[in-house]
């Protein structure tokens, strides 16, 4: 299901929860929105769709790829960059670094660790940020 987006910056900076088994038909919607808003979108956490979950999804080199329970294990590589926010307006500086490796759950709850690098790292710490009621 399509759900309208969060905006609310109160809500927003609120740390989301640890995902669950049970946590499928939240995945499903914010896939369903995700497509939705592709157009200008690469990335969506669940706190997006009003569900304080640690849950992510985004544009991996063209595959739609979720994440449960996220966490950046080791970054490297600190550059400023400037990103907006389907959830606010306008554009806003941060740091971000160049190289992320990031264990997470796939939606069988099976555990990963991959490092990831450039744009997709980028986008991850965005998310990441959302989950962690971090507002750029």
């Amino acid at each position: 299901m399509i759900r309208e987006i969060m905006k609310d910056p109160i809500f927003l900076a609120q740390k989301s929860l640890p995902a669950t088994t049970g946590d499928q038909s939240l995945v499903q919607d914010l896939r369903d929105t995700f497509a939705a808003h592709r157009d200008g979108c690469v990335g969506m956490a669940a706190n997006m769709i009003g569900e304080l979950k640690r849950i992510i999804i985004f544009d991996n080199e063209g595959v739609d790829t979720v994440m449960l329970n996220p966490e950046i294990l080791k970054k490297d590589s600190p550059y400023d960059t400037e990103e907006g926010c389907l959830s606010l307006t306008g554009t806003r500086p941060t740091k971000r670094w160049r190289s992320v490796k990031v264990r997470w759950q796939t939606e069988q709850m099976q555990t990963r660790i991959k490092t990831f690098t450039g744009w997709t790292a980028e986008i991850i710490q965005h998310e990441l940020d959302h989950c962690d009621g971090i507002l750029i």
